[in-house]
């Protein structure tokens, strides 16, 4: 297979990077914080929000101290996410039904986690806004769709997912903390809740939030996408290590591309300043791995890539920093 790579020049338009607006701030102290009250109990949610900001400066590390204790203290329930699944199956075709039934639910998921420390993405979003409003902070649940790897949505597919907005500092930020928090495993049949904290999802971008969290009502905290829910439908794949340091793909702006035998297709991945890492390309067709040797050049906040493609077939496209992917899409070649 014939490579060439080429310097691409990206102007891109984007918003102010949100999580740059606290590069300066040494998050440790506000990390231990949360480790050390890990297990208390949730019963008396103002003694503990007290006891995990009062001694911390910014604003911005107390929410901090509250996201991480929620992220490494509270497990996800799997049997919810079931619930609220099949919920989801029954009112397919009454959004509004659902709706309602999601928010009559709050109370029951809430004293499942007051008891079991347990809960699923509307009980992580619900106890956020909780804590966060005790500390003082303006902080709204998002709910709306999210897109994973693993997970086929379409125009018809119920909402799924619930996160938060943040104000801090009079700027509206968001969050994840039920995707900060971990995965659930399925060893032989039996789910596993494994605990991976991952503050990736903490004051995210923006503009790379929003590629895998399409809010169903926006409001003042959350304003409309820049993107209408098709767009992001069709959007790539986007993985978890694309949050680390905020690697944003931005073209080709589908997951599915068609090109004829011998064209190529250039990829964009928006990088930090910061950014020294490594970006690569990895191909597969029809499952076995083409082996080709990547070289990304870059032009101030963009790093590119242009792949050719001289045979046809389906080939599945996968961008990589530091070996972890970031980004998937598909290309046709006829």
């Amino acid at each position: 297979m014939r490579v060439t790579f080429l310097i691409i020049v990206f102007i891109a338009n984007v918003l102010h990077a949100q999580r740059a607006d606290f590069i300066l701030v040494d998050f440790k102290k506000a990390d231990s914080i949360a480790h050390v009250y890990k297990d208390s109990s949730l019963k008396n949610l103002p003694v503990l929000v007290h006891h995990l900001t009062s001694t911390l400066q910014t604003d911005v590390e107390k929410f901090r101290a509250i996201y991480t204790w929620i992220g490494t203290a509270i497990e996800n329930d799997y049997a919810s996410y079931l619930k609220i699944s099949n919920k989801r199956k029954r009112f397919a075709k009454d959004r509004d039904a659902f709706l309602k039934w999601n928010h009559t639910i709050t109370p029951k998921v809430f004293h499942k986690l007051l008891n079991e420390r347990k809960t699923a993405c509307t009980g992580y979003a619900y106890l956020v806004k909780e804590m966060a409003n005790l500390a003082g902070f303006r902080c709204t649940i998002i709910d709306g769709y999210g897109r994973t790897p693993t997970l086929q949505l379409t125009e018809n597919s119920m909402p799924n997912h619930s996160w938060n907005s943040i104000e801090i500092g009079g700027k509206w930020y968001v969050c994840d903390a039920t995707w900060s928090a971990g995965e659930t495993i399925i060893d032989n049949g039996t789910p596993r809740f494994s605990s991976q904290y991952f503050d990736g999802y903490y004051l995210a971008e923006p503009t790379l939030f929003i590629k895998n969290h399409y809010p169903l009502i926006p409001n003042n905290s959350y304003p409309k996408p820049n993107i209408s829910f098709t767009e992001f439908l069709e959007g790539p794949v986007i993985y978890k290590e694309a949050f680390r340091e905020s690697l944003i793909p931005v073209l080709p702006e589908k997951m599915h591309s068609s090109i004829k035998k011998g064209d190529s297709i250039a990829f964009h991945i928006q990088v930090p300043k910061t950014f020294t890492g490594k970006l690569q390309v990895l191909i597969n067709k029809y499952g076995n791995q083409i082996d080709i040797n990547s070289e990304v050049q870059r032009k101030a906040n963009v790093m590119g890539l242009v792949q050719y493609f001289d045979r046809k077939g389906l080939y599945d496209v996968h961008i990589t920093a530091n070996n972890e992917p970031i980004a998937t899409y598909v290309v046709r070649v006829k």
